[in-house]
C-alpha cells in the first residue's frame, strides 16, 4: 500500500521558506544605509537640475544676465557694431512710421528694414506693400524677405515673391528665410537651391540666406550656400561662435520700438554703413 505524502506539511513548510525569503529582504532593505538613499537622491536631482538648465533656461538665460554694454530698444547689444536694423511682418500690426522714425537712439539708430512678403506659393503678407513703401518713404533702407515651405516647389515659390516684390535701385538683396525641417532633405535642398538661382537670375544680386547657427549646419552644409551671404539668427548670445562667417546677425527677438506695439527682432550688420550701402541694388 502506497504511504501517502503529508501535502498540509509540505506546503506549510513552502510559506514558511518563503516568508522567511520576504522577511529576510525587508530586513536588508531596512539595513540599507540612510546616506545611500541621500546620495541617490542627490544625484537624480543633480542631473534633473543640470538637464533643465541646458534644455529650458541656458537658451534664454542671457535676457536676464547684468548688461556690461550699451542696451538699446530694451536688448543688450553685443559690443564692436554699430549698424542695426530690424524685420517686420504682419505680425507686427500697423506700424506708426514716423513715431518709429523719429524715436530711434541716436547712438543705435535703426539703418534697414526688411519686410516680410511672402510665404509657400500662395501666402502674401497683407501688411507688405504699406510697410515696404513706408519703410523708404520714411528714410530706412528697405529689403524683402520670403519665408520658405517644404509643402510647394523652389518654382513656385520663387514667382510668388517675383509678383509681390518690385526692388528698386537703393533696396537691399532679397532674403530667404529657411527654417522648417523636412521630411526628405535632398528633395528639399534641392528646392531651395532653385528659389535662389531664379531670383538671383531675376534680380540680378545674390539672395540672402537667413538661417539659425544650427539650421546651417545641419542642413546648409553643401558647398553651394557658401556662394551666398549669410543672416544668422542666434539669440541671447554676447557673441557669434569664432570663426563663423556672417553678414547680418538676428541677435533678439525682444527688441522694443517706439510706433511698434509688439516685440520686435533686432538685427546687427557686420560691417560700417557704407559698407550696408555698397551692398544695395544699383
Amino acid at each position: 500500500m502506497a504511504v501517502k505524502k503529508d501535502t498540509n506539511k509540505q506546503n506549510g513548510g513552502r510559506k514558511k521558506t518563503t516568508s522567511a525569503r520576504r522577511s529576510y529582504r525587508k530586513k536588508k532593505n531596512k539595513d540599507l544605509p540612510r546616506w545611500i538613499y541621500v546620495i541617490t537622491a542627490a544625484c537624480f536631482s543633480f542631473v534633473f537640475i543640470i538637464g533643465s538648465y541646458y534644455l529650458f533656461f541656458r537658451p534664454y538665460f542671457y535676457r536676464f544676465r547684468p548688461c556690461f554694454n550699451h542696451k538699446y530698444y530694451d536688448v543688450c547689444m553685443p559690443a564692436g557694431h554699430s549698424v542695426y536694423g530690424i524685420d517686420v511682418s504682419r505680425h507686427q500690426g500697423d506700424i506708426d512710421w514716423a513715431t518709429l522714425k523719429a524715436g530711434v537712439h541716436p547712438d543705435a539708430p535703426i539703418s534697414f528694414v526688411y519686410i516680410k512678403a511672402s510665404e509657400g506659393s500662395d501666402f502674401k503678407d497683407v501688411k507688405f506693400k504699406e510697410n515696404f513703401e513706408n519703410a523708404r518713404k520714411h528714410g530706412f533702407i528697405r529689403g524683402a524677405y520670403h519665408y520658405f515651405s517644404t509643402t510647394s516647389s523652389g518654382v513656385s515659390q520663387a514667382n510668388l515673391f517675383i509678383s509681390m516684390v518690385k526692388l528698386s535701385p537703393g533696396d537691399l538683396p532679397p532674403v530667404l528665410d529657411i527654417e522648417e525641417k523636412p521630411k526628405n532633405k535632398k528633395k528639399y535642398i534641392d528646392e531651395v537651391k532653385v528659389w535662389l538661382k531664379k531670383i538671383e537670375e531675376h534680380y540680378g544680386v545674390k539672395p540672402i540666406i537667413y538661417a539659425s547657427s544650427k539650421y546651417k549646419k545641419k542642413y546648409l552644409n553643401d558647398s553651394f550656400f557658401k556662394e551666398y551671404p549669410s543672416w544668422v539668427a542666434h539669440y541671447y548670445i554676447p557673441e557669434l561662435r569664432e570663426g563663423e562667417e556672417w553678414l547680418m546677425w538676428q541677435c533678439s527677438d525682444l527688441g522694443v520700438l517706439p510706433g511698434i506695439k509688439e516685440k520686435v527682432d533686432i538685427n546687427i550688420f557686420n560691417g560700417s554703413k557704407k559698407q550696408l550701402k555698397n551692398l544695395l541694388i544699383d
